[in-house]
């Protein structure tokens, strides 16, 4: 059945050739095609930024102060989304509907926006490994790599998990061994003196016993010590003002209200102006009395100046030395603690080390072997599958293999493996580096993307001339395979072969145009008979011909 999770809207504005492009994708199969040097790329590329890519300035269109790429997904289960936006603060999804936008200024820093709400392009790039699978033109060559070969193989089995589960206890295995080449690495002398060092940085913050805020309550009772006799003179002057004298504001209050008073027996309405002048008497009141008390223990007492300076540089100092903040020098002191614990009892504490490595290791080589035997139960599997697939893609003879052989611990688990694949019949099955055909290669990534397809919950996957290098045979095949594709997953498919984009369901057209003399990109969605004539132009060129719109509505007919 297919995910109603997709990309809705996708808009760019100023960038390289794009003015100010709005594109609305459908479900399945969306194909996009246009003459080289069109544009196509750009807006693929736009798509990029929104997903955290690193931006740049230099794609800005010329003449403008800002481009900006916006897109809107519309998500059929907004769950795995919606918990990052939790996890960092920002509103979840309304109606599973996903807005991020991304502008980028000539100069100064660019904003990333998600649902209306600043963002990061740390958390873009976390949502879109949620949103977007895409592969570029030379992406296949990722394939070649044995960390993604594995990757893929735990994605298709579905052992993440599993793979959680063994990293943690390599984590773990790795930090003990650390800890234990630490500690017996160095000589009694070094330990000694390690010793001393840190016994010296303990007790220099101990002695100082820090206080998370007493750094900046310092400084602000030195500001005030330090101008005592100016701040008791504006604190008496401001007091004076207020109540004392014949000018005084309370005085002229009180004289106010009295008029008010009399004044409201004459004028109804006067009742309320006498209301609010006795509310200005009381204010006056409390202003000066909490200007008095605020005041009243300040004083420009030398010794306590002195003190606060000295305690207010130390303080100064040790931040500075030990993390630049109160807190990161208490963090330091406990961490320092225990590691002078550790040193001080370095016989004994060697002793519970070896035994946390020893158990440690058990954990490693029990999820590692875990791991490992549903590995090879999934790369049996993983084989076979993308074996058929590969049929369909003109190798009806072709076998693709995954190689996986026992290694001691390393990050990703206990095996190494290696993606092999024999083209032809009778042929040794050989690494997939060692195929030089980038054709073939393209072929085999569309295969394990095909089969990934059914076991991925990535709602949009996007081709970027994943044909390249390939005959036109071919192309009817990779076509094929992208609608099968497109039945689970909405596609987005750059191409330039008339028979890969005959498949898509949906067909937009790039073109360039020259206005009021800049040029300019444009996309649009194309009917059924403007479809017609861009696949014959893709057939023959500009120049069509009977010849060449039959062929094209023959290739349209039934797909």
């Amino acid at each position: 059945m297919y995910s109603p999770a997709m990309l809705q809207t996708l808009r760019v504005r100023n960038l390289a050739l794009v003015e100010d492009i709005s594109v609305e994708f459908k479900p399945g199969l969306n194909v996009i095609t246009g003459e080289t040097g069109a544009g196509k790329s750009v807006i693929i590329g736009a798509l990029g930024l929104l997903l955290g890519e690193r931006a740049d300035k230099g794609l800005i269109r010329a003449g403008t102060e800002q481009c900006l790429a916006e897109a809107v997904f519309q998500l059929g289960d907004s769950r795995a989304v919606d918990a990052i936006l939790d996890e960092v603060g920002l509103p979840p999804c309304e109606g599973g509907q996903l807005l991020i936008r991304r502008t980028l200024p000539a100069t100064g820093t660019g904003k990333n926006f998600i649902n209306d709400s600043s963002s990061t392009t740390q958390v873009l790039k976390r949502l879109g490994e949620h949103l977007v699978d895409m592969h570029g033109p030379y992406d296949h060559q990722s394939l070649l790599n044995t960390d993604f070969q594995l990757d893929i193989l735990d994605a298709f089995g579905h052992l993440q998990a599993a793979r959680a589960t063994y990293e943690a206890a390599y984590a773990a295995y790795r930090e003990a061994l650390g800890q234990r080449r630490e500690l017996a690495g160095a000589s009694e002398q070094e330990v000694s003196q390690q010793i001393e060092l840190l016994a010296f940085q303990v007790k220099e913050i101990e002695d100082l016993a820090p206080v998370v805020g007493e750094d900046d309550a310092l400084v602000q009772e030195q500001v005030q010590v330090a101008n005592a006799q100016r701040i008791l003179e504006l604190a008496g002057g401001i007091q004076s003002a207020l109540m004392e004298g014949d000018s005084a504001a309370f005085n002229g209050l009180a004289f106010a209200h009295k008029g008010l008073t009399e004044l409201a027996s004459l004028i109804g309405a006067a009742g309320e102006w006498k209301e609010q002048a006795h509310s200005l008497m009381v204010q006056a009141q409390d202003l000066a009395e909490t200007v008095e008390r605020m005041v009243r223990n300040i004083e420009g007492d030398p010794a306590r100046l002195q003190w606060l300076e000295d305690r207010m540089a130390l303080y100064h100092r040790l931040t500075r030395k030990y993390g630049g903040s109160v807190a990161a020098m208490l963090e330091h002191r406990d961490r320092i603690k225990d590691r002078l614990k550790d040193l001080e009892r370095r016989g004994e504490r060697l002793l519970e080390l070896d035994q946390a490595i020893t158990a440690a290791r058990t954990k490693v080589d029990q999820a590692g072997t875990k791991l490992s035997k549903a590995r090879r139960q999934a790369a049996a599997t993983l084989a076979k599958t993308i074996t058929a697939e590969l049929k369909d893609l003109g190798f009806p003879h072709g076998v693709f293999g995954v190689e996986l052989q026992s290694v001691d611990p390393v990050p990703a688990g206990l095996d190494s493996i290696e993606f092999v694949f024999a083209p032809n019949a009778g042929e040794p099955s050989h690494p997939l580096r060692a195929i030089a055909s980038s054709g073939e290669i393209s072929r085999v990534m569309l295969a394990v993307k095909a089969v990934l397809a059914d076991h991925d919950r990535i709602p949009v996957l996007v081709f970027d001339e994943i044909d390249a290098n390939v005959g036109g045979a071919m192309g009817t095949a990779i076509g094929t395979k992208l609608g099968k594709v497109g039945a689970h997953h909405q596609v987005l498919c750059i191409t330039h072969l008339p028979q890969v984009a005959v498949f898509g369901k949906t067909h937009f057209s790039v073109s360039k145009e020259v206005a009021g003399g800049r040029t300019r990109t444009s996309i649009s969605c194309l009917t059924p008979n403007e479809r017609v004539e861009e696949v014959a132009r893709m057939l023959g060129g500009r120049d069509l011909t009977s010849v060449t719109l039959k062929h094209a509505k023959e290739m349209l007919k039934g797909k």
